[in-house]
């Protein structure tokens, strides 16, 4: 703390600016939604969601910030939270819409799946070639000229941090647990108490991690530069101002969402399932990415991990105890064909992902893997071409998993052993250098 007060050098007028705008936008949501005033779908889907997107800055800048003041556990578990509450205002106001109308049972699974499915897709592609393009661009500068050969962008990868294996281990099992999702067609109460439980340890074993120092960058840099007074006082009025937004913006965010999609001819199911979780997946991917560019994309992975993990069994879990606690009983939250599909190809997406990161690496080709394949579901949404993609998904894990299956051992022995994952974390950090 002392260090960072010594390096305080004042808060930069560009981070003042983006403050003031984001603010500015979550406190316009919140005196729309309290003055009642009634405008067209469109128009609200904008207003209110730039509303939601501002909160979300606000909320990713204020919990980076949060980690210099909290202890690793606790930082953790509110961090935690803190990276799925965007996604947890739209999506559990739609769990708890489907308790009065059915038809909003599509649109808490098409955010979930959404969400889930553009953290891998996107987030964990755009970080991985971020990072290349920082590799390949120190090792052209430290030739001194640009005669130099151009490094092979799609066998370079940017490497995991120590201690990943418990991130993935869970996201592993959570994945395995959520096949019985789709195959049983409902989203059962118990199916969320195993995620939730899933959760639960994972928070355990990671704030049992050796602390570090976090790395901070852009507004959360200068918040956490700031006197320990000011930042605790500037963090917290971010927290409740972007919390305040969410909960004043949800519901006519995901209302205007539906509506925009009936005035103009589009998917409802489509604008729910994507353009709600851009909103609040922006700030993130926007983060892990910058850290990717200046030289820390095991950061920015480990970052989108997390979230992932966080996403895929908090978020997952909450659902179906949400809907039975709108509809005043223990009731499963039934699945339709469509949301069959999509729960199936998320589910083998992230079978894919955790095969690929088995090896502590994401090289380039993969990531542009995993970005192809994600662009090329967009447009086809018959069933048929769908579970193909499922199908193409569950066969390159498998691949992947037997090609790497020997790097299991260790995951587990992090994940499960008793006492801290300290010692073992610094063995992974040591980890394989194959080039696949």
């Amino acid at each position: 703390m002392s260090e960072r007060a010594a390096n305080y050098t004042g808060f930069s007028s560009a981070s003042a600016v983006r403050l003031v705008i984001a603010a500015s936008c979550a406190i316009l949501g919140i005196i729309l939604r309290l003055a009642h005033v009634s405008m067209p779908a469109p128009a609200a889907l904008l207003a209110f969601g730039s509303s939601v997107l501002a909160a979300a800055f606000l909320l990713a800048w204020a919990a980076e910030a949060l980690q210099v003041d909290l202890s690793s556990g606790l930082s953790m578990a509110i961090l935690a939270f803190i990276a799925v509450l965007p996604e947890y205002a739209v999506d559990l106001y739609f769990a708890a819409a489907a308790a009065r109308d059915e038809s909003y049972r599509h649109y808490a699974v098409a955010n979930m799946t959404g969400s889930n499915r553009l953290l891998i897709g996107v987030g964990w592609s755009l970080v991985a070639l971020c990072s290349i393009y920082f590799t390949t661009r120190s090792r052209r500068q430290s030739t001194g000229n640009g005669n130099a050969e151009e490094p092979d962008v799609a066998g370079l990868a940017v490497r995991m941090s120590p201690g990943y294996g418990i991130d993935l281990t869970i996201l592993s099992l959570a994945t395995v647990w959520s096949l019985a999702m789709p195959l049983m067609h409902q989203m059962a109460v118990w199916n969320g108490i195993g995620m939730l439980v899933l959760f639960v340890f994972y928070l355990w074993r990671v704030s049992s991690q050796d602390e570090a120092e976090p790395e901070l960058a852009g507004v959360a840099q200068d918040l956490g530069q700031l006197p320990a007074r000011a930042r605790r006082t500037a963090v917290g009025t971010l927290l409740l101002l972007a919390m305040a937004t969410l909960l004043a913006d949800a519901k006519p965010f995901a209302e205007s969402l539906i509506n925009s999609g009936t005035q103009l001819g589009i998917d409802r199911f489509l604008l729910v399932q994507w353009l709600a979780p851009l909103a609040s997946e922006a700030p993130e991917l926007l983060v892990a990415s910058i850290f990717a560019l200046r030289g820390h994309g095991a950061a920015g992975m480990s970052a989108l991990l997390s979230s992932k993990v966080n996403q895929w069994t908090l978020l997952v879990g909450t659902l179906p105890i949400v809907y039975s606690g709108a509809m005043g009983r223990v009731t499963p939250l039934e699945l339709d064909a469509r949301q069959t599909e999509e729960l199936v190809l998320t589910a083998t997406q992230s079978l894919l992902g955790v095969a690929f990161l088995l090896n502590g690496r994401l090289n380039g080709w993969k990531a542009i893997l995993l970005f192809v394949l994600f662009i090329v579901q967009l447009p086809f949404q018959q069933p048929g071409v769908r579970y193909a993609l499922s199908g193409l998904y569950a066969v390159l894990a498998l691949v992947f998993l037997v090609l790497y299956g020997r790097h299991v051992g260790e995951h587990l022995r992090l994940t499960f052993r008793r006492g801290t994952p300290s010692s073992d974390a610094a063995r992974q950090k040591a980890g394989p250098q194959e080039p696949l």
